[in-house]
């Protein structure tokens, strides 16, 4: 990242991210890939969808290095579960 760029909160990338899914993304969802993450690329629109999480980024990143990535599941509202441990 440029040094004159400033750097997006977390609250800017995922607003970034949930357009960049929604005008690159959920158009080519098919129904197979129900439960599997996506990673995109909140600049360019590029992403990546598979069954990890791990591998749709390093995927992604493979092509875009400098990718700033939104990573979700899709058909659920967020990418993974948060519980408290008793």
């Amino acid at each position: 990242m440029p040094a004159t760029e400033q750097r997006r909160t977390p609250d800017e990338i995922g607003r970034l991210g949930d357009e960049a899914f929604e005008r690159h993304v959920r158009p080519a969802i098919r129904p197979e890939d129900d439960g599997k993450f996506y990673a995109v690329d909140v600049d360019s629109g590029d992403y990546e969808i598979n069954e990890d999480d791990h591998t749709a980024v390093a995927r992604l990143r493979s092509r875009r290095p400098s990718a700033v990535v939104w990573l979700g599941m899709v058909g659920q509202p967020a990418a993974c579960k948060m519980r408290l441990r008793r």
